[in-house]
């Protein structure tokens, strides 16, 4: 049987390969602390479960859900961005409802890549966002996120010959897997390079309340392009909010791309359930303090996990937002982030994600979720200590 050469490219998975291996180190009796997938493991807040029960007793919301039937999960949207950015967002042709923002930077190359056509893409970053240039047939141009340049792209870097290729530049910050943040300055340096280049610029935000302490709220990149003229973002409610099973997102920008993705996904899909919708404008009407009760939580559990990874040894910088932790790895691993991740999870039962799953650039390091109360993250540290002091010589 042969399948199409496309799959070649989507062989690997992070998210994937560790679940298997996780599967394995279950067989062997193990009992496995997850840090390997962002998926909180916080509830839900009552007002939105509270809207969607409401819903499922209202028959009306049950048939297919066409474009039409989410205006008002498109008004409340916007109005919902227009107050916290300052920009007047039109809920009619520049807000679509998405199945979670992967949708989104899954199948929005589909509307603006031809086979061979190149994308500029963080590396190391998100695996969504180079399956979904792989799916349209695109080259991918990797911009490395280097320590010593704050985890930012150099665009200077770029080489004439690739730009000359490239419809399209892919950003997310707050930025995962390195935790980076990215000022307003940066993004309005992206959206001058990529008009000066041609290119689409499309940014992922799925962080954009999870910053911690002091920090400012990070910028959305329509702030650096106020017209519109170039750039789509997207966003979800998964982090915040603690949706991440309610797969409910949107995309906010320029009108024509949001109309052409809008035409990729009328062949894909309808949208979700009205009673999700419902939820999630309880959730855009929510108070503030809701979503900072939930920072303040990872908060406490990323300020205890660092210190337990200091306490062995394992000094690593203290992340200002994502619900992560980007570590370097110590001698003798920082060749084969996949080889430590796979043998401390059948080892110890703890899973990570290998830096390299995200990208070349991201081999040498891990990334931990923190999505485990504080006690479970110091015991998680503790096993580590354990699996590295046996492995020092290797």
């Amino acid at each position: 049987m042969q399948f199409a050469q496309r799959l070649q490219a989507l062989q690997s998975n992070v998210f994937a390969d560790m679940d298997r291996t996780k599967t394995q180190a279950k067989l062997t009796g193990k009992t496995i602390i997850d840090l390997s997938l962002g998926s909180s493991d916080l509830p839900t807040n009552k007002t939105i479960l509270d809207e969607i029960a409401r819903s499922l007793n209202d028959p009306s919301t049950y048939g297919y859900l066409l474009h039409n039937g989410t205006q008002t999960f498109r008004e409340a949207v916007a109005q919902w961005y227009s107050e916290r950015y300052g920009i007047a967002v039109d809920p009619n042709t520049e807000v679509l409802p998405l199945i979670g923002s992967q949708e989104g930077t899954a199948h929005f190359p589909l509307a603006i890549l031809n086979p061979g056509d190149y994308a500029l893409l963080l590396d190391p970053g998100y695996p969504s966002h180079a399956g979904g240039i792989y799916l349209a047939g695109g080259q991918i141009y990797p911009m490395p996120l280097l320590a010593e340049n704050e985890f930012l792209p150099i665009f200077a870097d770029i080489p004439k010959t690739i730009l000359d290729q490239s419809k399209l530049m892919v950003l997310s910050y707050p930025h995962n897997p390195t935790t980076a943040i990215a000022s307003l300055s940066f993004f309005e340096e992206a959206v001058n390079f990529c008009r000066k280049n041609q290119l689409v610029l499309v940014h992922d935000f799925p962080y954009f309340d999870f910053v911690f302490g002091q920090t400012p709220l990070p910028p959305s990149v329509l702030q650096a392009d106020r017209q519109k003229e170039l750039s789509i973002e997207f966003f979800t409610f998964s982090k915040s909010h603690n949706m991440g099973g309610f797969r409910v997102g949107f995309a906010i920008g320029n009108a024509e791309l949001i109309l052409n993705l809008r035409k990729i996904k009328a062949m894909v899909d309808f949208n979700q359930y009205q009673g999700i919708l419902n939820g999630a404008i309880a959730a855009l009407k929510s108070p503030p303090g809701l979503i900072k009760e939930t920072i303040n939580h990872f908060a406490i559990r990323r300020n205890a996990f660092v210190q337990a990874l200091s306490n062995i040894g394992w000094q690593v910088p203290t992340p200002q937002a994502t619900m992560y932790v980007w570590a370097k790895l110590p001698e003798p691993w920082q060749k084969d982030s996949i080889k430590f991740c796979t043998e401390l999870v059948l080892s110890t039962g703890i899973a990570v994600s290998p830096g390299a799953g995200f990208g070349k650039a991201g081999e040498g390091y891990v990334r931990f979720a923190l999505v485990y109360e504080p006690e479970i993250l110091e015991n998680a540290v503790q096993k580590i200590a354990e699996f590295l002091s046996k492995n020092q010589n290797k």
